[in-house]
């Protein structure tokens, strides 16, 4: 039998449970990663389902009643997914329906061009630079039929086609994930406070007191994050659909809803209204296109540089510089969601400083 020194077998005793912790940490996390990993194409769709549920949860909890039934739960979850899933899926239908109204036109405008080409406008020959090297590619290029055009034949059917085939595949995934995306966002409504309850206890737990603090300001980031999107950007639309009215642009109501729903994403709202104000250009009415962009960059620039960031700021208490870096940098370094994460992070940022200098 092996004898131990005195104090030998406590300090084995000691290393023993120290090694099985190490061994169960390194298990725990080895298994979580593996469950990430294995869900991996459908992490945006729950990140997007909790962005949405953030900002929607003080709704949510209005609706909830202390001791609801299972009847009212499931029917407030699907009345608050449903209103979320029009939301995003009504203005793609009222462009799609009126797309299709107007490709009768549209077919017979494209037979026209093939056949006989493009007239050159007028306003081309004006141009302040240019003018004559525009001039003479437009009658070589589009002037003549379209299909004798050495710009037509020059374009690469191919590539033409690989590009539809890989949008429609980027298509076909995004509403993969906007599916799942509903599907998480009911799961969590349906849990309610319930959930909310248990991600707090487990936020305190995992991090102390200071821990779920910073996770309620980072919450407050993103829900102030997509109420300052989502209102500048209908204000935005608002505004310019007015414009568009004014200037005689048609269809100036969908205009603006594109404009209001390109707004929501920073610089975005541009690609609408200076598609209109070169419409308005190509019909001879300069003053107004002139008019429609001006007044457009003007609405951008205040939206963007100074509404927008109060209105995120208030609610977080950023700095305003803060959150136009995390608006601008998460889009740049995180995509869509980065627009988020952005801000949050420099909650979390904002609040370290806050602490270290012992400022309230």
């Amino acid at each position: 039998m092996i004898q131990r020194k005195p104090g030998e077998a406590e300090a084995v005793g000691k290393k023993a449970p120290n090694a099985q912790t190490a061994a169960s940490i390194a298990l725990y996390s080895l298994l979580v990663l593996l469950a990430l990993w294995v869900m991996r194409d459908f992490i945006p769709a729950v990140v997007w389902a909790g962005v949405i549920a953030i900002a929607l949860w003080p709704l949510l909890l209005r609706l909830e009643t202390p001791h609801a039934s299972r009847k009212r739960t499931i029917g407030v979850a699907l009345l608050l997914t449903t209103a979320v899933a029009l939301f995003v899926v009504l203005p793609f239908v009222l462009v799609i329906t009126q797309a299709a109204h107007e490709s009768h036109d549209f077919i017979e405008w494209f037979k026209q061009a093939e056949a006989n080409g493009l007239p050159l406008p007028g306003l081309l020959e004006h141009l302040p630079f240019s003018a004559q090297q525009v001039t003479a590619w437009w009658q070589e290029n589009l002037a003549r039929p379209l299909h004798d055009s050495p710009f037509i034949k020059g374009l690469h059917v191919e590539a033409a086609v690989t590009a539809g085939r890989h949008f429609g595949a980027l298509a076909a995934h995004g509403l993969i994930l906007f599916g799942f995306m509903l599907m998480t966002l009911f799961v969590m409504f349906q849990a309610g406070s319930r959930m909310s309850g248990n991600l707090v206890k487990a936020t305190r737990r995992a991090f102390g007191v200071d821990g779920a603090l910073l996770a309620h300001q980072m919450t407050a980031a993103v829900r102030g994050t997509v109420a300052g999107l989502v209102v500048v950007g209908i204000g935005e639309g608002a505004l310019l659909g007015i414009a568009y009215a004014i200037a005689g642009v048609p269809h100036a109501t969908l205009l603006g809803l594109l404009t209001a729903i390109a707004a929501m994403l920073p610089f975005c709202a541009p690609i609408i209204f200076c598609g209109a104000a070169l419409w308005l250009f190509a019909q001879g009415a300069t003053v107004a296109a002139i008019s429609v962009a001006v007044f457009g960059f003007v609405v951008v620039l205040i939206a963007e540089h100074f509404v927008r960031p109060l209105l995120i700021g208030s609610s977080t208490r950023l700095p305003f510089l803060l959150v136009l870096f995390g608006i601008l940098g998460g889009a740049q370094t995180f995509g869509l969601l980065g627009l988020f994460i952005g801000p949050a992070l420099m909650t979390v940022l904002t609040v370290l400083w806050r602490d270290w200098v012992g400022q309230d």
